[in-house]
């Protein structure tokens, strides 16, 4: 995907904050949402709950982490039971392998 200045039309590399060629500032690119709602294989810490919701939703993961364990310690166990219910109703997410 790439990224161009929306003063001159020049590509920028990701990341880039200011435009090469004019100087411009280039706005911060956002993740996209939409994504499938599917636990990854990499990155996740127990189940991959958080991290499938964040990447679906476009969130910070760390974020939707520290929420989860708020709300498990706050809610008499009923995000747990909810953790517990995603974990087993998000399918994990699938491996294409070339042959």
């Amino acid at each position: 995907m790439a990224v161009y200045c929306t003063q001159c039309g020049v590509a920028q590399p990701m990341g880039a904050r200011f435009c090469a060629q004019c100087g411009a500032v280039i706005p911060v690119q956002q993740p996209i949402p939409g994504r499938p709602l599917q636990r990854p294989l990499v990155g996740r810490q127990v189940a991959g709950v958080c991290l499938a919701l964040a990447r679906a939703n476009g969130w910070d993961v760390a974020v939707v982490r520290i929420f989860a364990v708020l709300g498990l310690c706050f809610s008499a166990g009923f995000v747990g039971i909810a953790y517990l219910a995603a974990w087993i109703g998000i399918p994990e997410e699938t491996v294409i392998r070339e042959e």
